[in-house]
């Protein structure tokens, strides 16, 4: 399988996570050494010059303490592109390790090369270089995703149906679908969810 020629820094958790990714993409990879980035200016302004020259991706895993490290990264990126790719949950347990992670959630190490594959391409990754129109805060109220009573319980369904994690604040889940499916596609998407779901 030929490599993925990325222009953007990869960054990702792990050692492990790095090894596995590297036999897919070819591109820069960074470690937080899990919330090791926490404590290490050094690296923290090594993401930050990435985010401002060729741009920075997160990978992180889809547990809670991935999405706190990703929540972090963004926090310490102000300026530069940053773009959310999020691998699927995935229930199990990586082959190095004796047992399975708090959450029992394979972590990017787990993932086959074609789920990262797949996870980079619907992020707008690979492939054209078509811009989508994001998704606004008012779509997401007029919706129901955000500020209404049973919004975050619509928000992990949304986020279930599209394979991402469950756990996303509104706005880290309109990021992702802003790249993944743009506007109209979203809402068309949202439109048709509610409609086949209305009986249940």
């Amino acid at each position: 399988m030929e490599k993925l020629k990325i222009r953007q820094a990869v960054v990702v958790e792990g050692k492990y996570d790095k090894i596995t990714l590297s036999q897919i993409i070819d591109a820069v990879i960074i470690t937080t050494d899990g919330f090791g980035l926490y404590n290490d200016p050094e690296k923290a302004s090594l993401i930050r010059f990435y985010a401002k020259t060729c741009g920075i991706i997160i990978m992180t895993d889809s547990d809670y303490a991935g999405q706190q490290i990703r929540g972090h990264i963004k926090s310490i990126v102000p300026n530069g592109s940053v773009i959310n790719v999020y691998v699927p949950e995935i229930f199990g347990k990586e082959k190095r390790k004796a047992a399975p992670s708090k959450e029992g959630k394979l972590g990017v190490e787990g993932m086959s090369a074609e789920v990262i594959s797949k996870a980079l391409e619907r992020a707008g990754v690979t492939g054209g270089v078509c811009e989508k129109t994001p998704v606004t805060k008012t779509d997401f109220i007029m919706l129901g995703l955000s500020g209404g009573q049973g919004s975050a319980s619509l928000r992990r369904q949304i986020a279930a149906a599209l394979e991402l994690p469950q756990g996303l604040s509104a706005n880290a889940l309109r990021d992702a679908v802003s790249v993944m499916l743009g506007r109209e596609e979203f809402i068309s998407f949202f439109e048709n969810f509610v409609k086949e779901h209305s009986d249940d």
